[in-house]
């Protein structure tokens, strides 16, 4: 073999490995974008804090809460393994102590705590436990219910403090990771995506929840969210389950919305928020024909409280509130959020829709107080269209009204309209299309006249609260 044959073949044998290489795929550029959280973890795992709380109770309230609170779910087999775990102790005589478990974290380097309510609320004695095992007594310096946000005291100085973001930029979709002590396992991390952003939860009319798939279980109430700039979003609050542990569904207080709450409780110990006096229903596709709106949107008023702004102001039952304060008003659930927000005594002008008709309606916004809030029947009369039986009230029904409000009662319901729309039997309905009812036989009048196949509003007080349901008699 030549010198200059030997030369190719070294150089064929050089590049023979190079072009396997290049036989081999690239990694897909979807795996070089998954998130690494170690460095998130590191940096932020020593901010967050163990919190254990002792209440002494009486024995009528022998059985302590989950320090989760739950949205409610089907029963389930494993329910009871939770409960024995967290939740239930055996009877004993006398006044007992229970003991639960949270989560915090630390928002300043002299020591303020930020965790939930329901962690905190009616301890006697709360424990910080930090990252390197050492354990402080902490001191409550405030609690809001409404929003689940409360602030904690140990004392010490130059702790390790997270760095908080801005929750309004969370999009759905992004990254984000929570460290807490889920079942009492400190620094446990889990993370997930954002499911949603703004969602309305029965137990928190002020709060536009985070929602995420983030596994979150007992004990991590009051720990961090944090995106992946390492910046706290959200606090971890609530869980949907039917088992009493995560199921992919967790729900997260919007840190923004907390230091708003913060500075209020740091300042004065308590949260002030605005009230108008209105109780509120959302605005479905029926209701908009019935009210006619051009779409469902808005948040329709079901009842005006006494001696209230919204009664100062002349609102009416069936007005439909479309901009606060020069903001849209899409759903019922966001108004509580932006009248609470609202400073005491400001005047605000508020868009209202009134039997078809747009008004702006100017009310002075007070401070949000704590609200407190055997059947004789008359002569039946029965309507076939609608399918139900009223009566005129009783002198003891009608000290459950209004001044002024009058109505018949729903003494018993078939199969049909009202039935469809959501009506039951002890309803009171004060109002039929617009209608004010003064007596059970002018209802069936009104309802003989009742025009078939579109929806038509009816006012009804039930249980001391009103609401709107819309009835469609069949074509």
């Amino acid at each position: 073999m030549t010198r200059t044959r030997q030369c190719l073949l070294q150089i064929y044998l050089l590049l023979l490995p190079l072009c396997d290489l290049a036989a081999i795929p690239a990694r897909p550029p979807e795996l070089q974008s998954l998130p690494d959280f170690r460095r998130l973890v590191k940096q932020n795992e020593a901010a967050v804090v163990n919190i254990s709380s002792t209440q002494v109770f009486s024995k009528q309230n022998s059985t302590r809460k989950s320090s989760l609170p739950e949205l409610p779910g089907k029963e389930n087999p494993y329910l009871e393994f939770f409960k024995r775990f967290f939740q239930e102790r055996p009877e004993l005589p006398g006044d007992r102590q229970s003991n639960s478990l949270g989560s915090g974290f630390i928002i300043s380097t002299d020591g303020f705590i930020l965790t939930n309510a329901h962690v905190a609320r009616d301890a006697n004695k709360i424990i910080v436990r930090l990252s390197d095992q050492r354990e402080r007594p902490a001191k409550v310096i405030g609690v809001d219910e409404l929003t689940d946000v409360a602030v904690l005291k140990i004392d010490g100085e130059n702790l390790q403090t997270v760095r908080i973001g801005d929750s309004d930029t969370l999009e759905v979709g992004e990254w984000v990771l929570a460290i807490g002590s889920p079942f009492g396992l400190e620094r446990t991390a889990t993370q997930g995506i954002v499911s949603a952003v703004g969602r309305n939860l029965p137990s928190g009319n002020y709060v536009p929840f985070i929602q995420s798939d983030v596994a979150v279980n007992p004990g991590s109430s009051g720990g961090p969210l944090f995106n992946l700039r390492g910046e706290v979003v959200g606090i971890n609050s609530q869980i949907y389950s039917s088992t009493g542990g995560y199921m992919g569904l967790s729900f997260a207080i919007p840190i923004k919305l907390a230091m708003q709450v913060i500075e209020q409780l740091k300042a004065t110990g308590e949260v002030t928020r605005g009230w108008l006096g209105v109780l509120l229903q959302p605005v479905n596709n029926d209701m908009a024909e019935a009210f006619k709106l051009d779409r469902p949107r808005g948040a329709l008023i079901a009842q005006i409280l006494q001696n209230s702004p919204a009664a100062s102001a002349g609102f009416k039952p069936g007005d439909i509130i479309l901009r606060y304060s020069g903001e849209l008003v899409e759903d019922s659930s966001q108004l509580p959020r932006m009248i609470g927000g609202t400073p005491i005594g400001k005047t605000v002008m508020i868009s209202t829709l009134r039997y078809g008709e747009q008004l702006e309606i100017k009310a002075t916004i007070a401070r949000l107080e704590t609200v407190e809030e055997s059947v004789t029947t008359m002569e039946e009369h029965n309507d076939p269209r609608l399918n139900i039986t009223v009566a005129d009230l009783s002198n003891e029904q009608h000290r459950i009204l209004n001044e002024g409000e009058q109505g018949v009662l729903v003494t018993s319901i078939e199969e049909g309209p009202a039935a469809n729309a959501g009506l039951y039997p002890d309803d009171i309905i004060m109002e039929l299309d617009h209608n004010f009812i003064k007596s059970a036989s002018q209802f069936i009048e009104l309802a003989k006249e009742l025009p078939k196949g579109k929806a038509i509003p009816l006012w009804v007080k039930r249980e001391n609260e009103s609401l709107y349901l819309a009835v469609r008699l069949p074509n």
